[in-house]
């Protein structure tokens, strides 16, 4: 306990300093088009897509009147001079163009490109800029947005999100756990032993931060997860060392025992968690990747904390968390009941339970994948309210522009450009294309435009400007669009929509990988634990049940609206792939979290008896309680989140706690022994070679 404390102590030291370390990634697939037309127009133009954009409006007149106007330009002029900045333009700077300029003339844009990776533009440039360039003047206010923005201010509301909900959870979780222990020290280990999971996660990710950017969000998985862990370990070695001592075993042999029993299970528990968010480092992303670091970095802190922390103090004051009423058997007569009905006509049982799910799960196949933008903000947020009167005022997407610059070692012909142009203002969703010929629209020509723009060290490139209107419906589509128009010379297509087009693509292209990575590492798990092929079969089934009620949830609710008004959050009719996938990850981990102490005393029955149904009923009424009590204090964990300001951080409370729910109740109360009772003999089969393996490295007894 001494080791332990000095430990926390050097732990709580490392962990000081991860906070500030967190930052929030770009949407942005390295090594695809969209980032290497960047980097070509960076090089070649000395351009690029607007990381700042500033919303000037008139107190009287229009943004052409003489006063706002002498204004706007001082105004592009002073955020030109500022140390970082790249280049600016503006509604005055570049000749009065309509797509700088609102419908009701009382608001134009000046945008600004500052190069540089996210952390130096989001925690040094923008803090010195923004302050200084939102003071208007007499003729104008002033409002900052764009992309870098955005995310600079959902850094400090997604801590104040975990801020808050900590403040909610921690004593809540304590009275739960008391209500369920009944022993006031019983009910403070858990919580501490959570405590020491986040800080020793947050410790540990000083390692991969010398080396990678980590998501801020990373933040709120550990101290989610850490407490979550932290309570599920610690409920079943206290529950185990209470039913050792139940049996007439010493303090000191019901601690061995315990740790030889559910300490195995923790780790198995711990090694099937981490592994499910592993699988996130083959993802191409440092965001993906933050939360694989974080769920191996908790898990090692949880894991250490139940099989070597707890056991100590179990060993010095265990006598303190014993029930106060021994003799009553664990879980009553309920889960035993419920075990032995459902295993009597488990097809009306499971078919039910099953039918239920997958209604709940429907609304799942009307997915429509689409990339977060600044409604991940609460209507309170700056950056969010400038980007609502941009998208509800202006009529095309200046600041959204695809960008499309000329390659290859024979240029672009300039009798080339103007046909090229007009054909792709032509396309659907095209409000304006701005190029070295001219400006067009409609596939006429509208103005000679500003060509000095498009010049540079060979070449040319050409700004496609979207609708407001196809950026809110499909953005991708006109990428798509862009990218099959047969262009005179060759080409690369960038800018903000093809950045969110190339990172969605990316990050479907990797799911089969991820999938398939994430089923065949807990089949391994299962298998080395059972020795069964089709228990990890059955466990696998059973989870994607489980999970596809939490999509359907993610669905109706953020994707198509419902429960918005009391939630307080925007619909965009669309998904972020982001979130789901990781949530995909951390709740495939947990449920077979749940299957792994589930499937534990089962096997154990079942190794000493040899009868399937009697293992199940047994194992049901020895581990269901304590799985539904570890679940509901789990879900209240995550559910606390549900108050969050960033959609994203609401998202993964409210999925989260579903599926837990679901998983710690339907599934394991009723599915789990039905499909069991069904397969009956079945269960431990495994071919003769299997078999031998796992009579090599399996573990059993």
């Amino acid at each position: 306990m001494v080791l332990a404390l000095l430990g926390t102590v050097v732990l709580g030291a490392l962990a000081a300093g991860t906070v500030s370390g967190l930052s929030l990634a770009r949407y942005e697939a390295p090594g695809s088009e969209s980032d290497r037309a960047q980097a070509e127009l960076a090089a070649r133009f000395g351009t690029g897509s607007a990381d700042l954009v500033l919303l000037v409006t008139a107190r009287s007149g229009t943004v052409d009147t003489p006063a706002v106007a002498a204004s706007g330009r001082a105004l592009t002029a002073r955020l030109a001079a500022f140390e970082g900045v790249a280049e600016t333009a503006s509604y005055w700077s570049r000749g009065n163009p309509v797509t700088l300029r609102s419908a009701d003339g009382r608001h134009a844009l000046v945008v600004a490109r500052i190069p540089g990776d996210a952390n130096r533009v989001r925690s040094e440039i923008l803090p010195r800029i923004i302050p200084e360039v939102l003071r208007g003047d007499a003729a104008t206010t002033v409002r900052a947005g764009g992309g870098e923005e955005v995310f600079r201010q959902t850094v400090p509301l997604a801590r104040q999100d975990f801020v808050r909900a900590e403040l909610v959870v921690v004593p809540l979780v304590l009275v739960l756990l008391w209500v369920h222990l009944r022993r006031v020290l019983a009910a403070v280990l858990p919580v501490v032993l959570g405590a020491l999971a986040m800080v020793a996660g947050l410790a540990l990710l000083r390692i991969p931060l010398l080396y990678a950017d980590l998501s801020t969000f990373a933040l709120n998985l550990t101290l989610a997860m850490g407490l979550g862990l932290g309570v599920d370990y610690s409920l079943f070695m206290i529950a185990r060392f209470r039913e050792e001592v139940g049996l007439g075993r010493d303090r000191h042999e019901a601690v061995a025992r315990a740790v030889e029993r559910a300490g195995r299970t923790v780790i198995f528990s711990g090694v099937t968690v981490a592994a499910s968010l592993s699988v996130l480092l083959f993802m191409p992303f440092d965001f993906f990747r933050s939360f694989a670091y974080a769920g191996v970095a908790v898990v090692v802190g949880g894991v250490v904390g139940a099989v070597v922390v707890l056991p100590a103090i179990l060993a010095a004051v265990g006598d303190r968390v014993l029930s106060r009423h021994p003799g009553k058997a664990a879980g009553g007569t309920f889960w035993r009941g419920l075990a032995t009905r459902v295993m009597r006509r488990p097809v009306v049982y499971g078919g039910v339970a099953t039918a239920v799910l997958l209604l709940l799960g429907s609304p799942f196949l009307g997915l429509r994948l689409g990339v977060a933008d600044d409604r991940i903000l609460p209507a309170s947020a700056p950056a969010r309210q400038t980007s609502d009167v941009i998208r509800a005022g202006f009529p095309a997407e200046e600041t959204d522009a695809l960008q499309i610059v000329s390659t290859g070692a024979a240029g672009a012909p300039p009798e080339a450009v103007p046909g090229y142009a007009a054909a792709l203002s032509r396309l659907p969703g095209v409000a304006q294309v701005d190029s070295a010929a001219g400006s067009y629209a409609a596939g006429v020509r509208i103005s000679a435009g500003d060509p000095s723009r498009f010049a540079g060290a060979g070449g040319t490139w050409l700004s496609v400007v979207p609708s407001a209107e196809l950026m809110e419906e499909d953005p991708v589509q006109l990428v798509s669009d862009v990218r099959a128009l047969r262009a005179p010379f060759e080409v690369l297509v960038g800018g903000y929509p093809a950045e969110l087009a190339d990172y969605r693509q990316a990050v479907i292209e990797r799911l089969p990988l991820l999938l398939g990575l994430i089923l065949a590492v807990t089949f391994a798990v299962l298998f080395v634990m059972t020795g069964s092929v089709l228990i990890p079969l059955k466990a696998t089934v059973l989870n994607l049940l489980s999970l596809s009620v939490m999509f359907g949830a993610l669905v109706w609710v953020y994707q198509d609206g419902n429960l918005s008004g009391l939630l307080g959050f925007t619909p965009t009719g669309t998904l972020d792939p982001s979130i789901p996938i990781l949530m995909f990850c951390v709740a495939y981990g947990l449920s077979m979290d749940y299957e792994v102490f589930l499937l534990s005393r089962i096997k154990e029955e079942y190794d000493l008896t040899g009868d399937t149904s009697g293992a199940v009923v047994a194992g049901l009424q020895g581990g269901a309680p304590l799985i539904t009590a570890a679940g509901g204090i789990l879900a209240v964990s995550f559910a606390a989140y549900v108050s969050a300001q960033v959609v994203f951080v609401q998202m993964l409370g409210v999925g989260m706690a579903v599926a837990i729910l679901v998983d710690a109740t339907v599934i394991r109360a009723i599915l789990v022994p039905a499909a069991m009772r069904l397969a009956g003999e079945a269960n431990w089969w495994a071919p003769g070679p299997l078999r031998r393996l796992h009579a090599r490295i399996g573990l059993s007894g």
